[in-house]
Protein backbone atom coordinates (compact mmCIF):
# COMPACT_ATOMS: atom_id res chain seq x y z
CA UNK A 1 0.00 0.00 0.00
CA UNK A 2 1.45 3.81 -0.88
CA UNK A 3 2.69 5.36 1.92
CA UNK A 4 0.65 9.23 2.15
CA UNK A 5 4.44 10.38 3.27
CA UNK A 6 5.22 9.13 -0.14
CA UNK A 7 2.33 10.83 -2.38
CA UNK A 8 3.08 13.76 -4.85
CA UNK A 9 -0.20 15.81 -6.15
CA UNK A 10 0.18 18.42 -8.23
CA UNK A 11 -2.76 20.73 -8.71
CA UNK A 12 -2.50 21.79 -12.68
CA UNK A 13 -4.21 22.36 -16.07
CA UNK A 14 -3.64 21.27 -19.06
CA UNK A 15 -3.84 24.09 -20.84
CA UNK A 16 -0.79 25.86 -18.34
CA UNK A 17 2.54 25.82 -20.09
CA UNK A 18 4.37 26.15 -17.33
CA UNK A 19 2.05 22.75 -15.67
CA UNK A 20 4.33 21.43 -18.54
CA UNK A 21 7.66 22.81 -18.10
CA UNK A 22 7.26 21.84 -14.04
CA UNK A 23 6.10 18.21 -15.31
CA UNK A 24 10.01 18.26 -17.31
CA UNK A 25 11.53 19.84 -13.65
CA UNK A 26 10.42 17.84 -11.53
CA UNK A 27 11.06 14.47 -13.63
CA UNK A 28 14.68 15.47 -13.33
CA UNK A 29 14.23 15.94 -9.58
CA UNK A 30 12.59 11.94 -9.18
CA UNK A 31 15.47 10.29 -9.98
CA UNK A 32 18.07 12.57 -7.34
CA UNK A 33 15.02 11.68 -4.85
CA UNK A 34 15.43 7.92 -5.44
CA UNK A 35 18.90 7.68 -5.22
CA UNK A 36 18.15 9.39 -1.64
CA UNK A 37 15.75 6.35 -0.65
CA UNK A 38 13.00 8.76 -1.49
CA UNK A 39 11.05 6.85 -4.05
CA UNK A 40 7.34 9.08 -4.84
CA UNK A 41 4.33 8.62 -6.88
CA UNK A 42 2.69 11.43 -8.73
CA UNK A 43 -0.83 11.77 -9.31
CA UNK A 44 -2.54 14.98 -10.87
CA UNK A 45 -5.68 17.15 -9.67
CA UNK A 46 -7.77 19.42 -11.60
CA UNK A 47 -7.58 22.85 -11.70
CA UNK A 48 -9.50 25.07 -14.00
CA UNK A 49 -7.41 28.53 -15.07
CA UNK A 50 -11.11 29.52 -17.06
CA UNK A 51 -13.47 28.35 -15.06
CA UNK A 52 -15.72 30.22 -17.19
CA UNK A 53 -15.09 29.32 -20.30
CA UNK A 54 -17.81 28.40 -22.50
CA UNK A 55 -17.94 24.57 -23.14
CA UNK A 56 -17.12 24.79 -26.46
CA UNK A 57 -14.04 27.35 -25.70
CA UNK A 58 -12.90 30.13 -27.47
CA UNK A 59 -11.04 31.37 -30.64
CA UNK A 60 -7.33 31.75 -29.10
CA UNK A 61 -6.63 35.03 -30.73
CA UNK A 62 -9.33 36.71 -29.60
CA UNK A 63 -9.43 35.86 -25.83
CA UNK A 64 -5.69 36.49 -26.05
CA UNK A 65 -5.98 39.49 -27.09
CA UNK A 66 -8.76 40.32 -24.88
CA UNK A 67 -6.44 39.08 -21.68
CA UNK A 68 -3.11 40.40 -22.24
CA UNK A 69 -4.19 43.92 -24.80
CA UNK A 70 -2.19 43.31 -27.57
CA UNK A 71 -0.75 41.13 -29.74
CA UNK A 72 3.37 41.74 -29.36
CA UNK A 73 2.50 41.05 -25.55
CA UNK A 74 0.90 37.82 -26.80
CA UNK A 75 3.89 37.11 -28.80
CA UNK A 76 6.57 38.17 -25.89
CA UNK A 77 4.86 35.72 -23.41
CA UNK A 78 5.02 33.09 -26.32
CA UNK A 79 8.68 33.72 -26.86
CA UNK A 80 9.39 33.71 -22.73
CA UNK A 81 7.45 30.58 -22.32
CA UNK A 82 9.32 28.69 -25.91
CA UNK A 83 12.63 29.42 -24.73
CA UNK A 84 12.34 28.07 -21.05
CA UNK A 85 10.53 25.23 -22.35
CA UNK A 86 13.03 24.39 -24.99
CA UNK A 87 15.70 25.01 -22.51
CA UNK A 88 14.27 21.15 -21.06
CA UNK A 89 13.55 19.56 -24.52
CA UNK A 90 10.46 20.84 -25.09
CA UNK A 91 9.44 22.06 -29.00
CA UNK A 92 6.52 24.25 -28.01
CA UNK A 93 4.57 25.19 -31.19
CA UNK A 94 1.92 28.34 -29.61
CA UNK A 95 0.90 29.33 -33.16
CA UNK A 96 -0.67 25.91 -33.66
CA UNK A 97 -2.52 26.68 -31.30
CA UNK A 98 -6.47 27.99 -32.49
CA UNK A 99 -9.01 27.30 -29.92
CA UNK A 100 -8.52 27.92 -25.87
CA UNK A 101 -10.21 24.61 -24.93
CA UNK A 102 -12.73 24.13 -21.68
CA UNK A 103 -10.72 21.82 -19.89
CA UNK A 104 -13.31 19.90 -17.77
CA UNK A 105 -13.34 17.30 -20.09
CA UNK A 106 -9.30 16.78 -20.26
CA UNK A 107 -9.49 16.61 -16.26
CA UNK A 108 -12.20 13.72 -16.64
CA UNK A 109 -9.89 11.49 -19.13
CA UNK A 110 -6.80 11.96 -16.66
CA UNK A 111 -8.93 11.24 -13.92
CA UNK A 112 -9.59 8.13 -16.15
CA UNK A 113 -6.19 7.43 -16.89
CA UNK A 114 -5.84 7.82 -12.90
CA UNK A 115 -8.18 4.44 -12.90
CA UNK A 116 -6.22 2.48 -15.15
CA UNK A 117 -3.13 3.48 -13.76
CA UNK A 118 -1.88 5.29 -17.05
CA UNK A 119 -2.02 9.30 -15.77
CA UNK A 120 1.50 10.07 -15.99
CA UNK A 121 1.08 8.74 -19.57
CA UNK A 122 -2.09 10.17 -20.71
CA UNK A 123 -1.24 13.53 -19.00
CA UNK A 124 2.05 13.85 -20.74
CA UNK A 125 0.34 13.19 -23.81
CA UNK A 126 -2.50 16.07 -23.43
CA UNK A 127 0.75 18.46 -22.79
CA UNK A 128 1.80 17.26 -25.83
CA UNK A 129 -1.06 17.46 -27.79
CA UNK A 130 -2.11 20.93 -27.16
CA UNK A 131 1.49 22.87 -26.82
CA UNK A 132 3.64 20.92 -29.37
CA UNK A 133 0.61 19.87 -32.03
CA UNK A 134 -1.50 22.71 -31.15
CA UNK A 135 -4.74 20.08 -30.82
CA UNK A 136 -7.99 20.97 -29.50
CA UNK A 137 -8.10 19.16 -26.06
CA UNK A 138 -11.69 20.47 -25.64
CA UNK A 139 -12.85 17.90 -28.51
CA UNK A 140 -13.82 14.56 -27.21
CA UNK A 141 -12.78 12.65 -30.38
CA UNK A 142 -9.26 14.38 -29.82
CA UNK A 143 -9.41 13.56 -26.58
CA UNK A 144 -10.03 10.09 -26.99
CA UNK A 145 -7.20 9.85 -29.66
CA UNK A 146 -4.73 11.12 -27.33
CA UNK A 147 -5.77 8.99 -24.62
CA UNK A 148 -5.95 5.69 -26.91
CA UNK A 149 -1.90 6.53 -28.12
CA UNK A 150 -1.14 6.69 -24.38
CA UNK A 151 -2.53 3.43 -23.85
CA UNK A 152 -6.12 4.39 -22.44
CA UNK A 153 -8.28 3.20 -24.56
CA UNK A 154 -10.49 5.49 -26.94
CA UNK A 155 -13.86 3.24 -26.42
CA UNK A 156 -13.34 3.52 -22.62
CA UNK A 157 -12.98 7.45 -22.89
CA UNK A 158 -15.66 7.77 -25.43
CA UNK A 159 -18.24 6.23 -22.84
CA UNK A 160 -17.19 8.36 -20.22
CA UNK A 161 -17.41 11.35 -21.90
CA UNK A 162 -21.01 10.06 -22.61
CA UNK A 163 -21.85 9.90 -19.37
CA UNK A 164 -21.48 11.82 -15.95
CA UNK A 165 -18.84 9.89 -14.33
CA UNK A 166 -15.69 11.74 -13.10
CA UNK A 167 -17.85 14.91 -13.63
CA UNK A 168 -18.38 15.57 -9.73
CA UNK A 169 -14.76 14.87 -8.83
CA UNK A 170 -12.95 16.98 -11.32
CA UNK A 171 -15.73 19.92 -10.34
CA UNK A 172 -15.08 18.97 -6.78
CA UNK A 173 -11.89 18.86 -6.73
CA UNK A 174 -11.30 22.35 -8.58
CA UNK A 175 -13.51 23.65 -5.95
CA UNK A 176 -11.55 21.98 -3.02
CA UNK A 177 -8.11 23.74 -4.83
CA UNK A 178 -9.60 27.18 -4.46
CA UNK A 179 -10.88 26.52 -1.30
CA UNK A 180 -7.47 25.59 0.11
CA UNK A 181 -6.34 29.23 -1.37
CA UNK A 182 -4.47 27.85 -4.58
CA UNK A 183 -5.06 30.59 -7.15
CA UNK A 184 -1.86 29.93 -9.32
CA UNK A 185 -0.61 26.62 -10.52
CA UNK A 186 1.22 24.10 -10.78
CA UNK A 187 1.17 23.43 -7.19
CA UNK A 188 2.83 21.07 -5.67
CA UNK A 189 1.68 18.78 -2.51
CA UNK A 190 3.02 15.95 -0.20
CA UNK A 191 1.19 14.00 1.79
CA UNK A 192 -1.45 16.27 1.46
CA UNK A 193 0.58 19.65 2.52
CA UNK A 194 0.78 22.00 -0.60
CA UNK A 195 4.48 23.08 -0.42
CA UNK A 196 5.09 25.56 -3.30
CA UNK A 197 3.75 27.21 -6.76
CA UNK A 198 5.51 27.27 -9.73
CA UNK A 199 7.77 25.00 -12.13
CA UNK A 200 10.29 24.88 -10.07
CA UNK A 201 14.01 24.19 -11.09
CA UNK A 202 14.66 20.22 -10.08
CA UNK A 203 17.22 21.27 -7.99
CA UNK A 204 15.10 23.12 -5.77
CA UNK A 205 12.46 20.86 -5.93
CA UNK A 206 14.51 18.15 -4.32
CA UNK A 207 15.24 20.59 -1.65
CA UNK A 208 11.36 21.19 -0.73
CA UNK A 209 10.65 17.36 -1.25
CA UNK A 210 13.35 16.13 1.03
CA UNK A 211 12.90 18.46 3.80
CA UNK A 212 9.23 18.54 3.99
CA UNK A 213 9.37 14.40 3.77
CA UNK A 214 12.20 14.89 6.88
CA UNK A 215 9.29 16.94 8.85
CA UNK A 216 5.97 15.10 7.89
CA UNK A 217 8.05 11.81 8.85
CA UNK A 218 9.32 12.92 12.39
CA UNK A 219 5.51 14.44 13.26
CA UNK A 220 4.24 10.75 12.42
CA UNK A 221 6.65 9.06 14.33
Amino acid sequence: MESPLNRIDIISDVICPWCYIGKRQLELALPELEASGLQLSVHWNPFQLNPDMPAEGRDRMSYRMAKFGSAERCAEIDANITGVAASLGLEFHLDRQTRTPNTVAAHRVIWLAGQHNVQDAVVEALFKGFFCEGRDIGDGATLADIADGAGLRAGLVQAMLASTDGLDIVVNGDAMARNAGISGVPSFALSGHVLFSGAQPAAEMVANFRHAHDVLSRRAA
